[in-house]
């Protein structure tokens, strides 16, 4: 089949390439001409496992191309995804959909015969109805059906999401709109992946309620942390024995400093918003994202009290281990190391920082901390080495080696990654989240 993907971001690229491994055409444009000359060229606009290389196999085999050019890009095409970006609005965080009717004004110019457009992107409830109204005013000449197709990856295992999914929700009431999009996933119905057919508002929701679930458990698990450090548990354990019951399940159960990303904080809020809209409050997601925002506030008080509190800690050094949201990727988006970083510099502490690959980005939002080639460099003349992201390189540092380069060995173990005894027998003071 023949697909065009507008937005060559996270979603879109990653979607594209997977569309276009599986044997389909995959046009993906952008309007950011030094991102599609990078494309050209070979260079990924974001860091995820396995693109690079997905992505150069298929522009070599002709299935994938990238283009500013949208007019050409949608002519006579089989689906049409929109794939921007809905960040949250200023002053209300409600999803920012100016990208996605942008995008839809341009269809709507440029589309010549029957096709249907799919939001890929996270939109709020009755944002397809708005799509459709827009191609129906402008173009009441052309058969175009509106689907409405959520992605749900994870980024760092986003291409693995994508070929091995969980669901596929899809949601439209027209049949033939419906056939097109069971050719677009006809290999993975071919692997018996689920395809959940269904309305395009309930799909819209499904969505955010999903989001909004999985952020809920990951702010449930950091509240019990509290209660078992202030009653002597253990909250790896509290996880464990929860986690068995498979009407909870593991997953998301893991303590830490708070999630951040692309997409719980700004879907979550998308969602209060909606609700609020439609007078139907949402109490306990409205609590999620309050104790989510003064969690990760509180994690850099944490860090202050394992230097001695906030006036013993003026004038020393911290090295922050891990910048991005979580591991395998770049993205820094209301990631919880922003909030640390900020509550230590308040406080007048020198703040040494390395992530693996998020530097570039941290840099840009963080342009005060000093960058780092690795994480002894980082520890070089510290008071304390903080791990706030859960790295593979940082799940076996040579911790005596960290501890020859500090001024003082303490460890702040955000993500729980080390066992208490043996970091303490090396001499280390160790506090970590909810043991």
């Amino acid at each position: 089949m023949r697909i065009t993907m507008i937005g060559s971001g996270y979603v879109g690229l990653v979607s594209g390439a997977c569309f276009s491994d599986f044997g389909h055409d995959v046009i993906c444009v952008d309007k950011d001409e030094s991102k599609i000359a990078a494309l050209k060229a070979g260079r990924m606009p974001i860091y995820e496992p396995g693109l690079e290389a997905l992505v150069e196999k298929n522009v070599a085999a002709g299935r994938l191309s990238v283009t500013t050019d949208l007019a050409a890009s949608v002519a006579g095409v089989d689906a049409i995804f929109i794939a921007v970006g809905t960040p949250s609005r200023r002053g209300d965080g409600h999803a920012d959909l100016s990208y996605v009717f942008a995008a839809t004004e341009e269809i709507a110019a440029a589309v010549t015969g029957p096709t249907v457009v799919v939001t890929k992107s996270t939109v709020p409830v009755g944002t397809g109805d708005k799509v459709e109204a827009i191609l129906r005013e402008k173009r009441p000449d052309v058969d175009v059906q509106v689907v409405s197709n959520p992605e749900f990856l994870r980024e760092g295992a986003a291409i693995g999401d994508f070929k091995r999914p969980d669901r596929i929700v899809i949601g439209t009431e027209d049949d033939g709109a419906r056939k097109v999009m069971q050719g677009v996933y006809r290999p993975l119905y071919l692997n018996e992946s689920p395809i959940l057919f269904t309305g395009r508002r309930t799909s819209e929701l499904i969505k955010y309620a999903a989001n909004a679930f999985l952020a809920t458990k990951i702010t449930f698990i950091n509240e019990i942390a509290d209660l078992c450090e202030a009653v002597g548990a253990n909250v790896q354990d509290v996880s464990r024995g929860i986690g068995l019951d498979n009407r909870i399940g593991k997953k998301f159960l893991h303590a830490g400093p708070g999630y951040g990303g692309s997409c719980f904080p700004k879907d979550t809020l998308a969602l209060l918003k909606t609700a609020e809209d439609f007078e139907t409050p949402v109490h306990i997601v409205e609590a999620v994202v309050k104790v989510n925002d003064s969690r990760k506030r509180a994690m850099g008080r944490k860090v202050l009290n394992a230097l001695g509190g906030a006036e013993a800690a003026r004038g020393k050094s911290v090295a922050l281990l891990g910048l991005t949201f979580k591991p395998n990727t770049d993205d820094m988006r209301d990631a919880p190391s922003i909030a640390i970083a900020q509550a230590l510099t308040d406080a007048g502490v020198t703040v040494r920082a390395f992530d693996p690959e998020g530097t570039e980005q941290a840099k840009r939002m963080m342009p005060d901390l000093t960058y780092c080639s690795d994480a002894y460099e980082a520890a070089t003349g510290a008071d304390a080495v903080v791990i706030v992201t859960e790295w593979d390189a940082f799940r076996a540092l040579d911790l005596t080696r960290l501890k020859q380069t500090m001024a003082a060995p303490v460890l702040v173990d955000l993500r729980n990654i080390y066992r208490r005894e043996e970091v303490e027998a090396l001499g280390f003071g160790y506090t970590a989240v909810g043991r």
